[in-house]
């Protein structure tokens, strides 16, 4: 721990565990919080450190993440925080709506990474972990001193290798190798699979960043695992820290009327990973058998793909609907009136979803697709475990649930047992700042001057690749 940064914690009461309160800078290159994992984690976490205590500082870049203020309660809890505070750290924002993969105009280049930017995103690749890693490590070193601790959640850019002003703990939610895989397998023809290794350029900086880490978090074994077996980071850096849902927001309330035959999803329409594509086949076999089936799917509809081929194929207009950019209480409500909830995917390196839905009490059929299992539970206790890919087996699933009550009504309640004994914010922002605190003590006993090594140098090149436009901005 730097003298600065303890002249810089809060004099007044001790954080939840006893000790001095942190000051923390949250990383994050992308925080939607309403598409993907990223800003969700970063929104659940802050808050639930602010409330043990800490002072949480997000530098993010756009979508900007969304945090939350502590309400009366956690103000009334001892120890509480002052509420998480975000520092905007901009990038050009190249993949907009309504206009993605845009030219900036001359007078929004600000210097030489908004130059590197443009150039990779031009020759078909992904800049934003990179760039944002440089500004981020700039913005660090020039308040050097400020923070206990710095977390990166899933950036990996080479910009925090070297001294960045305090000790580094780095989450990393699942190997993107593994989308990176996934997309390959799914693509068709020469020029569709060169697009996809280069959108996926920037794993192999990943890969470099994740082995010279000292400390890496993940949200379960089969992550874990994972992180090892592609990233080729050694077993003893790894710690699992269980994310989880928001179990005072996604928690049943029998006034919300359940709409029969309704199955809801979470998925961005033709990612291959999560398995969408199956479930829309898994319907049209179930609406054979109880034709008032139907899927609401919460994410943004693809006009074209698999998913929409399959949609016209099977004569499912009528019976999927895609829903997206709706309040907390809308999703929360809309999960409550599903009398099942699904989770298609071929892989999840945890599944906010599959918890966020058990918390409601809505019974759920799950694939076991990565560590899926390890949030579903037991096959047939609390929920319907289904191997991946699969449409036939989910439709049994599906269709056996629609047609028995009772075992809804079991599964979602053993659901959400098993959600508030596991899988809550608070648990996981407890687990962290400990870890937190197993950094700091490491990076006080290192001998002075001893760090990781920054990289020699920034790879730059990029082959001359078109970017493929379809299905890279959803999220």
């Amino acid at each position: 721990m730097t003298a600065e940064a303890s002249e810089a914690g809060p004099p007044g009461d001790p954080a939840a565990d006893g000790e001095r309160p942190l000051n923390i800078a949250l990383l994050t290159y992308k925080g939607n919080p309403f598409c993907g994992g990223q800003g969700v984690y970063v929104r659940h976490l802050s808050r639930e450190l602010a409330r043990l205590g800490h002072r949480v500082e997000v530098i993010g870049s756009q979508p900007y993440p969304v945090l939350d203020v502590l309400d009366g309660r956690a103000r009334s809890e001892a120890g509480s925080g002052p509420d998480p505070v975000l520092t905007e750290l901009p990038s050009l924002d190249l993949y907009r709506h309504p206009d993605p993969f845009r030219t900036p105009g001359r007078d929004e280049y600000r210097d030489w990474i908004d130059a590197l930017e443009v150039a990779t995103m031009w020759t078909g690749g992904f800049p934003e972990p990179l760039t944002f890693s440089l500004r981020a490590r700039r913005q660090l070193r020039a308040r050097s001193g400020e923070f206990d601790v710095v977390h990166d959640n899933q950036t990996l850019g080479y910009g925090l290798l070297g001294d960045i002003g305090a000790p580094l703990v780095t989450t990393i939610h699942h190997p993107i190798t593994v989308d990176r895989q996934l997309e390959l397998d799914a693509a068709e023809g020469m020029r569709r699979r060169m697009s996809v290794r280069r959108w996926y350029g920037f794993t192999r900086m990943q890969k470099r960043v994740a082995r010279r880490l000292p400390s890496v978090l993940t949200v379960s074994g089969t992550s874990r695992q994972e992180i090892v077996d592609h990233l080729g980071v050694r077993d003893d850096r790894i710690h699992v820290v269980h994310i989880g849902a928001d179990t005072d927001l996604f928690s049943p309330d029998p006034a919300v009327r359940q709409v029969p035959g309704r199955i809801v999803t979470t998925s961005s329409a033709d990612v291959p990973l999560k398995g969408l594509v199956f479930l829309v086949e898994a319907l049209a076999k179930v609406r054979t058998e109880h034709p008032a089936a139907h899927l609401v799917v919460v994410g943004r509809r693809a006009e074209d793909g698999p998913v929409a081929q399959a949609i016209e194929r099977y004569g499912l207009e009528g019976a999927v609907e895609f829903v997206k950019g709706i309040s907390d209480a809308e999703l929360v409500d809309l999960v409550r009136s599903a009398e099942i909830a699904c989770v298609p995917s071929l892989y999840e390196g945890f599944s906010l979803p599959a918890a966020e839905a058990m918390a409601t009490g809505t019974p759920l059929v799950a694939t076991t697709g990565g560590a899926i299992p390890e949030v579903a539970g037991p096959d047939g206790e609390t929920c319907l475990a289904v191997p991946p890919g699969d449409p036939g087996a989910l439709a049994t699933a599906l269709a056996t649930l629609l047609a028995d009550p009772e075992l809804r009504a079991r599964l979602g309640r053993a659901g959400r047992e098993r959600v508030l004994t596991r899988f809550t914010w608070a648990r996981a922002a407890e687990g962290t700042a400990a870890h937190y605190r197993e950094a700091i003590a490491r990076s006080a006993s290192r001998p002075p001057g001893r760090s990781a090594p920054a990289p020699r140098s920034v790879p730059t090149h990029t082959p001359n690749v078109t970017p493929d436009r379809e299905s890279r901005t959803s999220c």
